[in-house]
């Protein structure tokens, strides 16, 4: 298991009042031993004006969950955070209603930077998108 602290999805969920990712109804629904999910509505919120899914929102669904992820590897969060530093996102499929689903793995986790894939999947569990994300590993500020 790649986790170093202990967490739910209830306290995850918790971690995400008053941010963007709260804003676009993200939502953490599942893990494993090396794996994160969550979920996104296509609304209102998320969708473009031809009325797909935005790009941007599947990056920051993308970026949440690799995110999210990347502080729960940190050996000790109250003295190190997590930052992106790139991210990329392959579109492959477009979305009109309903929910997507991401999942991230990690491809490295390091001592100064940790890369992650993210797969975003519509209801119908075809492939919408695939991201990478890098983080950096940085010392919280006082």
């Amino acid at each position: 298991m790649i986790w170093k602290t202990d967490f739910t999805l209830e306290g995850i969920n918790g971690m995400l009042e008053n941010t963007l990712s709260k804003t676009l109804g993200i939502e953490f629904t599942g893990f494993g031993d090396d794996w994160l999910e969550a979920r996104m509505p296509v609304d209102e919120r998320t969708k473009q004006p031809l009325g797909l899914l935005h790009g941007g929102a599947s990056v920051a669904l993308a970026e949440t969950l690799g995110s999210i992820g990347g502080v729960l590897c940190l050996e000790n969060m109250t003295q190190n955070s997590v930052v992106g530093v790139e991210i990329n996102a392959n579109h492959l499929r477009s979305a009109r209603e309903g929910y997507v689903r991401g999942r991230a793995k990690p491809i490295k986790i390091g001592r100064s930077i940790q890369v992650w894939q993210i797969h975003i999947h519509n209801q119908e569990d075809k492939l919408l998108c695939v991201s990478r994300l890098t983080l950096a590993i940085v010392p919280i500020m006082a």
